[in-house]
């Protein structure tokens, strides 16, 4: 493609040095994967700068380089003068739009979906993509889960854990509608918003499921933590609110807009959608569903209050994108979830283990209530401190599963730079008594299922928690493949042999 840069006026770029126009066939903000006639955005992350490997992108083919650093890039000008060199204001909002221009606006060409919330935002994208595919709105998603179409998975490498960067975000986008589907519906992280990964995306709906403190390692308060999530909201054309959440639903309220759909499991709420009698089941949930004066018994194999709650919220995308109620009732008994979300797995010796990556406290809390409600003889619970997130939050782990359980295994998700025991030490502070003989401890992920199975006995539930992301381990700055389903597999194959 050639680029004029008459075109991209709206950048607020401060100078151009080099030709004012280039060919760029692709996009990258890494420098390793620049390759001849690429733009290469010189961004900043928490632990790299671009303008360190600028030189090493203009070597490996870039013909246009974007960022910040007006001296950096005129000395470069010189040294490379068949090179573009553009000095902006902000190098992620140009980012976000030159992708979103690069890849042909595909965000405009689909029905877009946000969701966020501090839990709940992978399931709530899973019952989204699959609820509209049933409706007949081809939808695909985006996510921890990975890249998803509405009919198969996408070999994609993320470049972040939820929400990718904008580059990627609009080739995926591309990707999607060159797929013929016609919805996309995306995790949206705070750090996202905070980061501009989603500028310039006006969303047609935005999802809010819950707010409780998380990130801090990123945002240092609260405050900024929950301002980030509320700016998803002032660029989405509707929105659907869980008001049972005191952590911002109120704020959302008072935007009064007349494109909201509200949703609650508290008897006598007064939200626009409302689950009650609530009843789960080994084989789903049951629960009455009231919506503009009328109610019906509906049924959804999805297990847990919690997730009733998110059902709701897929229901409320759907009535504000045009569909009916009855449409929505007739194929919510096919709705299907995200992989590792209260997926439960069979084991020969009648055992049950559930895989859900709560990795909060608060999702730890909701998630053993539910699994309370099954008949089991002994509860084996792993937890995990995960290195890429906030310490402070590791001790209240340990204090959400202090008591609740028969075994704990405490384990390590994602050591990043720590050793992994410095990471135990810090989860384990949050025990009234970490001495115990039924609390366990183990060093990688892989060896803390181990230790939960070979726990188990007859009529047990092993549970295994926290947030093991796209199939692997963050260890140093690597992504170590890891799946506990081969592990379990692994475990459990010589007895059905």
């Amino acid at each position: 493609m050639m680029i004029h840069f008459d075109q991209f006026k709206h950048l607020n770029i401060k100078r151009i040095y080099g030709p004012d126009y280039q060919e760029v066939v692709h996009l990258a903000f890494h420098s390793k994967r620049v390759e001849r006639n690429f733009a290469f955005f010189s961004i900043k992350g928490e632990s790299f700068n671009g303008d360190q490997y600028v030189e090493e992108a203009v070597q490996n083919g870039a013909s246009l380089i974007i960022g910040v650093n007006e001296s950096l890039f005129l000395e470069h000008s010189q040294m490379y003068p068949h090179c573009t060199f553009i000095v902006v204001e902000d190098v992620r909002e140009a980012m976000a739009s030159f992708s979103k221009f690069f890849f042909g606006n595909s965000d405009e060409r689909l029905t877009t979906i946000g969701v966020t919330g501090t839990n709940g935002k992978t399931t709530v994208t899973a019952y989204v993509r699959s609820l509209l595919t049933l409706l007949g709105m081809r939808t695909g998603s985006i996510g921890t889960t990975g890249i998803w179409s509405s009919q198969r998975r996408f070999v994609y490498k993320k470049s972040t854990p939820t929400t990718p960067e904008s580059l990627d975000l609009h080739h995926i986008f591309r990707d999607l509608v060159e797929e013929g589907d016609h919805a996309a519906v995306m995790e949206v992280s705070s750090i996202a918003l905070d980061q501009q990964r989603v500028e310039g995306i006006t969303f047609d709906v935005a999802i809010h499921t819950n707010f409780s403190e998380e990130h801090l390692e990123y945002h240092k308060t609260i405050e900024h933590y929950r301002e980030c999530k509320m700016r998803l909201f002032h660029q989405a054309v509707h929105k659907v609110v869980n008001i049972d959440d005191d952590g911002m639903g109120e704020d959302l309220l008072k935007l009064q807009d007349e494109n909201m759909i509200t949703y609650s499991i508290q008897s006598n709420s007064e939200a626009d959608l409302n689950a009650e009698n609530i009843e789960v089941t080994e084989e789903g949930s049951i629960f009455d569903l009231s919506f503009n004066g009328t109610t019906n018994k509906v049924y959804v194999p999805v297990y847990g209050t919690y997730n009733v709650a998110n059902v709701l919220s897929a229901i409320g995308t759907s009535l504000l994108l045009g569909f009916t109620l009855d449409e929505v009732l007739n194929v919510l008994p096919k709705l299907e979830g995200p992989e590792g979300r209260f997926q439960v797995i069979q084991t020969p010796h009648n055992q049950k283990v559930i895989l859900d990556y709560a990795h909060t406290p608060v999702a730890l809390e909701r998630l053993l209530e539910e699994v309370k409600k099954l008949d089991y003889r002994q509860l084996i619970v792993m937890i995990a401190g995960i290195g890429i997130r906030d310490f402070n939050k590791m001790p209240k782990m340990a204090a959400a599963i202090e008591g609740k359980a028969d075994q704990v295994v405490v384990t390590v998700d994602h050591p990043g730079y720590h050793h992994p025991q410095v990471i135990i030490d810090q989860v384990m502070t949050g025990f009234k008594e970490p001495a115990a003989p039924n609390i366990h401890t183990a060093q990688t992920r892989a060896e803390g299922v181990k230790r939960s199975l070979e726990l188990g006995k007859e009529n047990d539930i092993i549970l295994l928690t926290s947030g093991c992301i796209n199939n692997a381990q963050i260890v140093r700055g690597e992504e170590i493949p890891h799946s506990d389903e081969e592990i379990i597999d692994s475990y459990y194959r010589p007895v059905m042999l």
